[in-house]
């Protein structure tokens, strides 16, 4: 990894342990009449962990006790090992449970109408199925392709262009933090863009998860480019990091236009990015 810490042998153990967790989520919840499906998302769906994965794990459950269930998600969780905290909130259908292994588990709740085909259920993997819903969703979502349309390109520009502003704004206000945040979101715009243009889905806005690193499905020169865009405090180097974000931009704005015909405007978007580079 480039740099030790006091803790790599711990680290090392992490993958038995999560056998041990999944072993042990496995033979609780399939042995629950109440439970129609499980199955694992995330990496464990993807079959390609790494010594920090999470168990990123989906119930689906009858309805008449959904609710019951998900009032209870934090006393599961205890089943399968000692937690030492949860991260969620009262009110959703998920719970995030952090256990004394290092380990994480994200575990959501569903009634069988919300599983839905969709291209984030093509890679996953079913461990628990009784009713077949589960096969059937997946053999549908791998017929599935991603393509963006005409309002996420437009949402995804406007939040750029809004972007660029508010880093102005807060740098000149010296609210550095913010203004370091909105860099943050310009950079991950451009995964965005490049997802988009790749006719990948992009991730959840914000989500950082596989963009960077061996699992990165980005190209080589995309993630050089997300290294360059790097500042410190300084508001010189802040404005200076918008500024070299904008030319990429330009290009990729122009591509995703053309392709979903969309008029470009470029007179527009310099008026826009203008205002501050």
């Amino acid at each position: 990894m480039g740099f030790e810490t006091k803790h790599r042998k711990r680290d090392f153990e992490i993958p038995k342990h999560r056998q041990i967790l999944l072993n042990e989520i496995e033979q609780d919840l399939l042995s629950d009449e109440n439970v129609l499906a499980v199955f694992y998302g995330g990496s464990l769906g993807n079959q390609n962990t790494d010594l920090y994965s999470d168990i990123d794990l989906r119930v689906v459950v009858k309805d008449e006790v959904f609710e019951e269930y998900r009032l209870n998600k934090k006393q599961r969780a205890k089943n399968w090992g000692k937690v030492l905290f949860f991260e969620d909130f009262p009110w959703t259908t998920y719970s995030i449970a952090h256990y004394d292994t290092f380990i994480k588990v994200d575990t959501f709740y569903y009634k069988m109408k919300d599983i839905q085909s969709s291209v984030w259920l093509q890679n996953i993997k079913i461990v628990h199925d009784t009713n077949g819903l589960v096969h059937d969703i997946l053999k549908k979502s791998m017929s599935l392709s991603y393509m963006p349309n005409v309002q996420d390109v437009e949402i995804w520009r406007t939040k750029f262009f809004a972007y660029v502003h508010e880093a102005y704004r807060r740098t000149m206000r010296k609210e550095i933090y913010y203004a370091l945040h909105c860099i943050d979101n310009l950079r991950f715009s451009m995964t965005t863009a490049w997802y988009m243009e790749a006719g990948k889905q992009p991730n959840t806005f914000g989500d950082w998860a596989k963009l960077e690193g061996e699992r990165s499905k980005l190209q080589d020169w995309q993630l050089s480019l997300l290294a360059e865009w790097h500042s410190s405090r300084e508001p010189d180097e802040i404005l200076k990091v918008i500024k070299s974000i904008v030319p990429e931009f330009i290009k990729i704005h122009k591509s995703l236009c053309k392709k979903l015909e969309i008029e470009e405007n470029p007179e527009w978007v310099d008026e826009i990015l203008d205002m501050v580079v």
